[in-house]
Parts: C-alpha cells; sequence; structure tokens
C-alpha cells in the first residue's frame, strides 16, 4: 500500500525573542499531520502551543526552520495555502457590532466563496451547531458559548482541508462539547479534514485524537498515541468502600507515604501497580473491612499533572 504524504510537515521550527538573554519560545520541533488526522498538541501554558500554532498560520514570523504544506513550502506559496487552511480559536474576538449572518459573509467572501456556495452552507451549519434562531444577532448579545459555536461555524463554513483548533470547546457546556467532538470525527471521517487540536481537556483529546505530541519548554518531548502516553504513567488508584476501619486504612495509606483522598465511607489511594498487593496485605493484617474494589488505570489526563510537575 502507498504511503501516503503529509498535508502539513514541519521541520527543525524555531522561535526566538531577542531578549537579554534571547528567549527561545519554540525550540526545533518537527512533526507531520497527516491525511485526515487529529493531531493533538497538549502542553502547560507557556510551553509553545500558541506561538506554534500562530507560526503555522503566518501571524507570527519563525526564526528558523521550515513548513509545508501539501508539500509546497509555506513561505513561498503562503496565499494559495492560506485558501486551504482555517484557524479557530476561542480567544479570537469577532467583530462585535455585527450580526452572525453578517460576520459569516463577510469572512467568506475573503475567502473567496461564492454567493451560492455562502447560501447554501450557512443555515445547516448553524443549525448544526444549535445558533440558527441567532442568525439576526449582534455578537456583541451572544453568551461565551454561542461565539464559540460561531467560531466553529466559521470554520467548517470554508470546507478546509486542515483545521487548526486552539481550544474549540472551552466555553462549552459538556454535552455541547461532546456533540463538537463527534462533529470533528464526522468531518474526519466523511470529508478527510486534518486537524491540528489543543485542548486542557484531557478526556476530550483521549477520545478524538489519533495521535498526541507534548510540548515543554518549547520542545516536543513526547509524540505517541494517548494510551501509550497514558500507560507510561505507572501509578494508578486503588478505590475502596470502608465498612471498618477508616483510620486504620489512613494510617497505612500514610505509612506507605502513599496519597490517599477521602469521602464519607470512601477513599483513594494513588500508587505504583506493583503495590496494591503490599497495600492489600498491610489492610487485611489490620483488620480492615472493606467493599468495592476498584482500580482505576492512568488516564492522559495523569501523563499530562505528571509531565507539568516536572518542568
Amino acid at each position: 500500500m502507498t504511503e501516503r504524504k503529509p498535508v502539513l510537515s514541519v521541520r527543525n521550527l524555531t522561535k526566538i525573542y531577542p531578549k537579554t538573554p534571547p528567549f527561545i519560545a519554540v525550540d526545533r520541533i518537527s512533526f507531520d499531520l497527516a491525511p485526515g488526522e487529529i493531531l493533538g498538541l497538549l502542553g502547560a501554558n507557556g510551553a509553545g502551543k500558541t506561538t506554534t500554532i500562530q507560526m503555522l498560520i503566518s501571524t507570527l514570523t519563525y526564526s528558523s526552520g521550515e513548513v509545508f504544506y501539501f508539500g509546497k513550502e509555506f513561505i513561498k506559496h503562503r496565499s494559495e495555502v492560506l485558501k486551504k487552511i482555517v484557524f479557530a480559536s476561542t480567544y479570537v474576538s469577532l467583530p462585535w457590532n455585527l450580526t452572525i449572518e453578517q460576520n459569516l459573509k463577510i469572512f467568506a467572501r475573503l475567502y473567496g466563496l461564492s454567493k451560492s456556495d455562502i447560501f447554501t452552507r450557512i443555515d445547516p451549519l448553524l443549525s448544526r451547531f444549535g445558533i440558527l434562531d441567532k442568525k439576526k444577532e449582534l455578537v456583541s448579545n451572544l453568551s461565551a458559548g454561542q461565539i464559540t459555536r460561531l467560531v466553529l461555524v466559521k470554520a467548517f463554513l470554508m470546507q478546509p482541508k486542515i483545521l487548526l483548533l486552539d481550544e474549540p470547546t472551552a466555553s462549552l457546556d459538556p454535552d455541547v462539547a461532546h456533540d463538537v467532538c463527534q462533529y470533528l470525527l464526522e468531518q474526519r471521517d466523511k470529508q478527510g479534514i486534518s486537524i491540528l487540536f489543543t485542548s486542557h481537556k484531557m478526556d476530550e483529546v483521549a477520545e478524538i485524537c489519533d495521535r498526541v505530541l507534548f510540548m515543554q519548554k518549547g520542545k516536543i518531548i513526547a509524540d505517541d498515541l494517548p494510551e501509550t502516553l497514558a500507560r507510561s504513567v505507572s501509578s494508578c488508584k486503588i478505590q475502596l468502600l470502608v465498612g471498618d476501619g477508616m483510620k486504620r486504612t489512613i494510617a497505612i495509606a500514610e505509612k506507605m507515604k502513599l496519597q490517599y483522598q477521602t469521602e464519607v465511607r470512601t477513599i483513594e489511594i494513588k500508587l505504583d501497580e506493583m503495590k496494591i498487593a503490599s497495600l492489600l496485605a498491610a489492610l487485611a493484617k489490620a483488620g480492615v473491612e472493606y467493599t468495592n474494589v476498584k482500580i482505576i488505570q492512568p488516564t492522559l489526563e495523569d501523563y499530562f499533572l505528571k509531565m507539568v510537575e516536572k518542568k
């Protein structure tokens, strides 16, 4: 089978701010985005995610390195490339004195969409994201969640080949955020769209991303499947419903220098998987009575927290 060429290739991308001493915001990062791939870009605030995306859409010049879209060097083919990619962020303001419809029509014309395309695309997208009834409303009258949905409508209106999404569900209720994630998966499957996706919601990233990049201090320190990164965390959690002996259980956890949380009769203890047997043996020896033993395997959020603690 022929290997598909990446739609985006980044090679040794670097951004240095000329301070004293110089500040390296992005440090020689390299990665590819495949056709139809959803790639997560993770990291704590200040890791270099936003700077990277700004360089990928040319709102920020890079100090060195190369960016290729569809096999073409971005610097040399900027206008052509920008017609096929769209950036959408919860944190980018829209003209507040225009209505939803006016915002979308102006943006669509700037991208060169025909009147017929504009007419046939706007209403179905507004309906899909639940804001069709707000079409004539000024953006200034919208809630944060409605503005986020408008940003997504604006992004998909262009039917891009590549979508760069910065925290697209940050202001959305959990049910709406889940629906947005399902829509991203639908578009990937139906249209073959490639997505670079940043988020602080690790459950979301684990659900929709095919692969994850983790940035720290301007460098990519991990590039792997979400489940593989989660499994790299050796610690897990064991949850017990204690019938008799909560004080003894806490004492044992403290003696073993384990982190724990309690709520009424439930205790959740964080420990290395290899220590589970020792803990249960100690509880039995102390005569602790418990039921509902639940072992919680590490998640992508556990990996995220572990890496952030190291920075």
